[in-house]
C-alpha cells in the first residue's frame, strides 16, 4: 500500500520538488479599490499588485456578475505555473477550465483540500 505523502519542514513542497511546477504569485481577494489596478473587462475582475510586489502578491477586487467561482473570490489562491497544462490538471478536481485572461497565457482553477489553486502555461 502507498503511503500518503508526507513532507519534512524542510522540504519543498511536491508541486514545485517532484512535479516541477513554480510559484508565480499569491491571490487576494479584496473589496477595496487597488492602486494601479487593472480591469479584465471579460472576466470582470480588477487586479493590482503584481507588478509591484517582491513577493507575488496580486489583489483581486471582483465585479458584480463576475462568474469566477465563489471560492476563488472568497479565498486567497496560490498559482504556480506550469509547462503542460492539460498534464496538470489530470486528477485534480478542476473548477475553472482552462481560459485566457490575457494574451499568452492560459489558466485553470483546481480546488485542493478546500482551497483554490491556480495553474498557468504561457505560450514559448
Amino acid at each position: 500500500m502507498n503511503e500518503p505523502y508526507k513532507r519534512r519542514v524542510d522540504e519543498l513542497p511536491q508541486a514545485v520538488a517532484e512535479w516541477g511546477w513554480r510559484f508565480h504569485h499569491l491571490g487576494i481577494p479584496t473589496t477595496e479599490k487597488i492602486p494601479n489596478e487593472t480591469y479584465i473587462p471579460h472576466l470582470k475582475i480588477y487586479v493590482g499588485g503584481f507588478e509591484s510586489s517582491p513577493y507575488g502578491i496580486e489583489w483581486m477586487r471582483f465585479e458584480e456578475g463576475c462568474t469566477v467561482p465563489e471560492l476563488v473570490r472568497t479565498v486567497p489562491h496560490l498559482a504556480f505555473e506550469v509547462n503542460d497544462l492539460a498534464e496538470a490538471l489530470q486528477g485534480k478536481e478542476v473548477i475553472s477550465n482552462p481560459s485566457s485572461p490575457s494574451a499568452g497565457v492560459t489558466v485553470a482553477m483546481i480546488k485542493h483540500q478546500g482551497a483554490p489553486v491556480e495553474l498557468l502555461e504561457f505560450e514559448s
